[in-house]
């Protein structure tokens, strides 16, 4: 848009405030000399338009500059505020640190970030993390199973339900632990079998530790609410024994989580109590508690880890002698799980780690996204790859490759973006001051034209442009990467010279975008410091602001004194009309009683 001259305008208003003036004098003369009455209102109109013109007319054209003004400045603000935003990803050190990761198989994928080294690195998946799944044995879905507290643990955290006669149903059950406020990480459902209702409990953390137990108290009424008890820590339980019986001497051998401890059997100890009273005070325990259990079969022992972990625990037996059944404890029974009662609870799957190798280190992870393996990747593992034998029957592993390169592309893009904002916005602040003498006056040149706000503005991100960026004793600018200014101040790449610079001097290139003193970085504080409420621009803006609030107010009181001087004008000349039609008249009347133009007069008549 452009400016308009307000001398130019007020000139044009008042020549054509003249015009109507002297047509309202004539009209004035007209009716004095009796030819016509007074044009009342174009009279008014013309007077008080000549005397108000100039300045409505100042008063218009001052507003349209303003606005005008105002318009560019936001104009303005949106090509910075766009190139701004093509900043971001040149300071936050994320963009020229980016990197693609590439898997020779399947069963893994991964991304590459901010920290990344490029490399290959040799990856072996044995196992992927998983949740736990618990099925609790079949029920009548109609059921009430009694009244009492479950108590619910995932993981270290745990809630308490209250089992009522609203709720003591299995599906009653499931919804009272889905809908708890407090619910620690577990989702119940109910699956129906051939055999009866189960209630199914899931993890919803997948990991070796974010194992589920439950347990119930207060139980009243009871019909199958107590063997809703399970526990996760896995058991060894032995054949059953009568309690008395002696089982042989040797020596057992218990491991837990990578120790171990040896107990020697004797006659001194060599029942089954006599055993799990050996293990237990054993001095070197690395973690197992052994108990004797008692049922309509006889007695079992028991271990288990003495903290409740899933670490589980093995027994080996040697030397035995006058065996009678001591050799059998080295092949106990394992179950995960152990239930409180019948029917019993059985695990569907069981709660893991993932474990993997990088480069020949175990790694093991309670999930299967692992951020800390490698440095600057995340790892997904989605399958556990399986190990290949060769022809002689030897284990030729399941490793694979997984590559992590420099995303030259990505780079790339991000820098010929910000050129390209950088060129609109050159292009934008020279359309804003252009001046064009082949247009009329006053219309030749931008909104912004000898704006020194937006002088300023473009000096300043060309000084930065120009200048580069100190590294070391020399300096670096935009021509080391293949992009080069023109004389228009706009900027020129050569995508071949760049993509070679991004291959072969990645140093160069994070020097020239460095997030403190880089030159991305001394555009982006630049143009918040330009920007911001009480900079340049904002200061500006309200100038502008406050000038068109100014010119309301004088167009306000221009306007209520326009209606008086109307008023008034109205009234005065409105009187005149009025006494000069009444003089028209008076004249008439003495025209024709003392005689006139062709006539005698009635008077000279009555004389005759």
């Amino acid at each position: 848009m452009s400016t308009v001259s307000t001398s130019t305008t007020s000139t044009s208003t008042t020549a054509s405030a003249n015009s109507a003036l002297q047509e309202a004098a004539q009209s004035i003369i007209s009716g004095s000399t009796g030819n016509s009455s007074l044009d009342v209102s174009s009279l008014v109109s013309a007077l008080v338009n000549a005397k108000t013109a100039s300045q409505t007319a100042a008063l218009a054209a001052q507003k349209t500059s303003d606005t005008t003004k105002l318009s560019a400045i936001g104009t303005l603000k949106s090509a910075l505020g766009a190139l701004q935003a093509s900043l971001t990803n040149l300071t936050n050190g994320k963009t020229l640190a980016s990197y693609t990761a590439t898997a020779s198989g399947s069963g893994i994928t991964a991304t590459a970030g901010v920290g990344a080294v490029a490399g290959s690195y040799s990856i072996s998946v044995s196992q992927i993390a998983q949740a736990q799944t618990l099925s609790s044995g079949a029920f009548d879905a109609t059921k009430s199973l009694g009244t009492g507290t479950m108590k619910i643990s995932v993981g270290g955290q745990s809630m308490s339900i209250d089992i009522g006669s609203t709720n003591n149903t299995l599906s009653g059950i499931a919804t009272a632990i889905n809908s708890a406020s407090n619910n620690p990480g577990v989702t119940a459902t109910i699956v129906t079998g051939t055999d009866g209702a189960h209630l199914v409990l899931r993890s919803s953390s997948t990991g070796a530790s974010n194992t589920i137990s439950v347990s119930t108290s207060n139980v009243q009424n009871d019909a199958g609410l107590s063997s809703l008890g399970v526990s996760s820590t896995p058991t060894l339980s032995s054949g059953t024994f009568d309690p008395a019986q002696a089982l042989g001497s040797g020596a057992m051998t218990l491991s837990i989580g990578g120790k171990s401890m040896s107990v020697n059997i004797d006659s001194t100890n060599n029942t089954l109590s006599g055993i799990a009273s050996a293990i237990n005070s054993a001095s070197d325990n690395p973690g197992v508690t052994a108990k004797v259990v008692t049922t309509s079969g006889g007695a079992q022992l028991v271990l288990s880890a003495s903290d409740g972990s899933t670490n589980a625990v093995t027994v080996g037996v040697s030397g035995v002698t006058n065996d009678q059944g001591l050799s059998s404890l080295g092949n106990m029974t394992a179950s995960p799980i152990t239930s409180a009662g019948s029917p019993a609870w059985t695990q569907t799957k069981a709660a893991q780690d993932a474990l993997f190798t990088v480069d020949g280190t175990s790694i093991k992870s309670s999930s299967n996204t692992s951020t800390t393996a490698i440095s600057g990747v995340t790892l997904n593992l989605t399958a556990a790859a399986l190990a290949s034998t060769s022809s002689s029957g030897t284990s030729t592993g399941n490793e694979q490759t997984l590559t992590i390169s420099t995303d030259t592309t990505t780079q790339a893009t991000a820098i010929t973006n910000f050129v390209s904002l950088y060129n609109t916005m050159v292009t934008t602040m020279g359309t804003l001051t252009s001046f064009d003498s082949s247009q009329a006056a006053g219309s030749q040149g931008g909104p912004l034209l000898g704006d020194s706000m937006l002088n300023t503005v473009r000096n300043t991100l060309a000084s930065v442009i120009s200048n580069g960026v100190q590294s070391g004793n020399s300096k670096i600018n935009l021509s080391s990467i293949g992009i080069t200014l023109n004389a228009d101040g706009s900027l020129a790449t050569d995508t071949d010279a760049l993509n070679s610079a991004l291959s072969n001097s990645p140093s160069t290139v994070a020097a020239l975008f460095n997030s403190t003193t880089g030159i991305a970085a001394q555009l982006n504080n630049s143009i918040t410091n330009f920007t911001k409420t009480g900079g340049m621009i904002d200061t500006e803006t309200t100038a502008l602001n406050n000038d068109l609030t100014n010119i309301a107010t004088q167009q306000t009181a221009l306007s209520t004194y326009t209606t008086q001087l109307t008023n008034q004008y109205q009234a005065q000349f409105t009187a005149l009309n009025t006494l000069m039609a009444t003089m028209n008249n008076n004249s008439q009347y003495l025209t024709q009683l003392f005689g006139g133009t062709n006539s005698a007069g009635a008077m000279a008549t009555n004389k005759g």
